[in-house]
């Protein structure tokens, strides 16, 4: 008999659970926080803030699996980014009024520092190459590689025909790939 939490989930499950999803939703964090935004902020200071609102949030866990956990989780960290964009906007925030030494945080990495280091020298060669596509390549990438959507979803967010949206990502993982190969 497995032992249940007072949600009723397995110990171990939600974690496990976040970590399968915690690759997509660094890159996902990382591709969308925007050049302005990443001076201010780390994208992994944000993917931990949505991962510890995420363990801390039972209603999370119930009834979400594979792409609807993953669209819930993307929803997250992107409802995130919009906070901290209002938030570095709203009083014209300046380097005088920062106060150094933040507390740390107290969320445990769930991927090794050997791990995070070789992984960041390719993320950034991404993220170079995903910048020079045309943001609607870059756009129907997001939706469905990153959010997991259908081309029927995807479709109706970018007011397209199924097979438009096919021949769009086609092209645009085409000229992805071949970005990477120049770089």
């Amino acid at each position: 008999m497995v032992d249940r939490d007072d949600e009723g989930t397995a110990p171990g499950a939600k974690s496990d659970l976040l970590e399968e999803h915690l690759a997509g939703l660094r890159a996902f964090v990382h591709l969308r926080l925007g050049s302005r935004l990443r001076e201010k902020e780390e994208s992994q200071d944000l993917v931990q803030s949505v991962c510890r609102e995420v363990l801390a949030d039972p209603s999370a866990f119930e009834q979400r699996a594979g792409t609807g956990f993953r669209e819930w989780l993307h929803r997250a960290a992107e409802n995130k980014i919009r906070d901290r964009w209002r938030y570095w906007r709203r009083e014209r925030r300046d380097v005088a009024r920062e106060t150094p030494g933040a507390p740390e945080s107290e969320l445990v990495d769930l991927v090794t520092p050997s791990r995070a280091a070789g992984s960041r020298e390719e993320l950034a060669r991404l993220e170079r190459a995903f910048l020079r596509l045309p943001p609607d390549y870059r756009e129907v990438i997001v939706l469905a590689r990153l959010r997991g959507l259908s081309h029927e979803s995807i479709a109706a967010k970018l007011g397209r025909t199924e097979l438009a949206t096919r021949t769009l990502l086609s092209r645009a993982l085409a000229r992805l790939a071949f970005a990477l190969e120049d770089a």
